[in-house]
């Protein structure tokens, strides 16, 4: 009993830990999110887009890393832009980027994985787009996607179109700080359940999970060279493990670095950290979105090119001599997280402006809703209040 109360507090530290590493990089990042949607609006990118050619991908891509990294947010603006005659390339070409390429996940990849990471998450996205591109030129069905179309307007309903606001005049003034301050909650609204049980479910794989098992999911995993056919394996089983936890790619950035722990190679914590949009509510979103045929066409893509593109990273960088080696740090739960150094001072400045921002808020617009309509929202509350607890409880143990 003893024993399970000390893993207990180990894995509720090592949460509260992984969180006060990772609090100032999320504010940061969602303040620039925040900044980029108020002044660069979904309208001007609708406007802006072509329907198909390298410059409709260019510019999706572009508008993508300007955008949200939540992938449910990702989904409406796609589904939106194609709705509005936007072409399936760079419709799709915005998804991925909108959640590869944005500025806050590749600061919270840097804090708990290290630049090769930061540096695999965006040349990945770049690649990822491109066999998409390719990929989708060569099998999809005009049918198909003309009947995609359909579905989508039905769902985006009526013309939201109007006047663009200009970005230089809401810059300057208090109505467009607000509209940050708001947006900059609502953010945080839209992650936080996932981030909770996230980085709940990190430290308790950390803490209770023994290596073998990860050595026996990810065959290979813990050897300094593993064969071709352990990598893919690897890669492969890494969506399926994304597929289980279904909490976003932010809450899923502290499993990666689990993983990594444990020795799980590059190509494998790569295609995890991939596989935010084939998890099962991405694929039922994408469903009522354009129907089920286009929803397990889209799936089928996204797998073939993530697993593709976690191999042509991981041996790229092997050439290049600098891959990664997992393992060779020291591990999650051995780590001295809270001292006074730069991360304290970062947490300290971003948490003041974390609450004048939520304060200014309130004041305008209220609360925020629990948004607990769908049972989806009903379940993560749930589990999110349920690792409240288990955080609570955990951290006061003695130990």
């Amino acid at each position: 009993m003893s024993t399970f109360l000390e893993q207990w507090h180990q894995a509720a530290m090592t949460t509260l830990g992984l969180f006060w590493m990772a609090f100032w990089a999320f504010a940061l990042g969602y303040l620039i999110s925040s900044a980029i949607q108020v002044f660069v609006t979904r309208e001007r990118m609708r406007r802006s887009m072509g329907t198909a050619g390298a410059k409709s991908v260019g510019l999706a891509t572009l508008f993508g890393f300007v955008s949200s990294s939540c992938s449910f947010a990702a989904l409406a603006t796609t589904r939106a832009l194609f709705a509005k005659g936007a072409g399936l390339v760079p419709s799709l070409s915005f998804l991925l980027a909108s959640t590869n390429l944005v500025v806050e996940l590749g600061i919270v990849i840097g804090v708990f994985l290290g630049w090769q990471f930061v540096v695999g998450e965006y040349f990945g996205g770049l690649i990822l787009i491109l066999l998409m591109w390719l990929l989708v030129r060569l099998t999809r069905s005009e049918k198909m996607v003309k009947s995609a179309r359909e579905k989508a307007r039905q769902v985006e309903g009526r013309d939201e179109g109007g006047d663009v606001p200009d970005w230089r005049e809401l810059i300057r003034s208090a109505e467009g700080w607000q509209r940050v301050a708001n947006h900059f909650v609502m953010e945080w609204k839209m992650v936080w359940k996932d981030v909770t049980i996230g980085f709940t479910v990190a430290g308790i794989i950390a803490s209770f999970v023994p290596k073998s098992f990860f050595q026996t999911l990810f065959i290979g995993s813990g050897e300094s060279d593993p064969a071709f056919w352990q990598v893919l394996v690897q890669c492969l089983v890494g969506p399926v493990a994304a597929f289980f936890t279904f909490i976003g790619s932010m809450g899923n950035i502290p499993l990666a670095a689990v993983l990594f722990d444990n020795g799980v190679a590059f190509a494998g914590i790569m295609a995890f950290i991939f596989s935010d949009l084939v998890v099962l509510p991405v694929l039922r979103i994408q469903a009522q979105y354009y129907g089920w045929k286009m929803a397990l066409y889209i799936l089928g893509i996204f797998l073939c090119i993530l697993v593709i593109t976690a191999l042509l990273l991981h041996y790229g960088f092997l050439a290049l001599d600098l891959l990664p080696q997992p393992g060779t740090g020291k591990s999650v739960t051995e780590r001295t997280y809270f001292k006074i150094d730069y991360t304290f001072f970062l947490n300290l400045g971003f948490l003041l402006l974390s609450v004048f921002f939520f304060v200014w808020r309130i004041k305008a617009k209220g609360l925020p809703s629990l948004a607990t309509d769908k049972l989806s929202d009903r379940v993560l509350l749930g589990l999110a209040l349920m690792a409240i607890v288990w955080l609570a409880v955990g951290a006061l143990l003695p130990y």
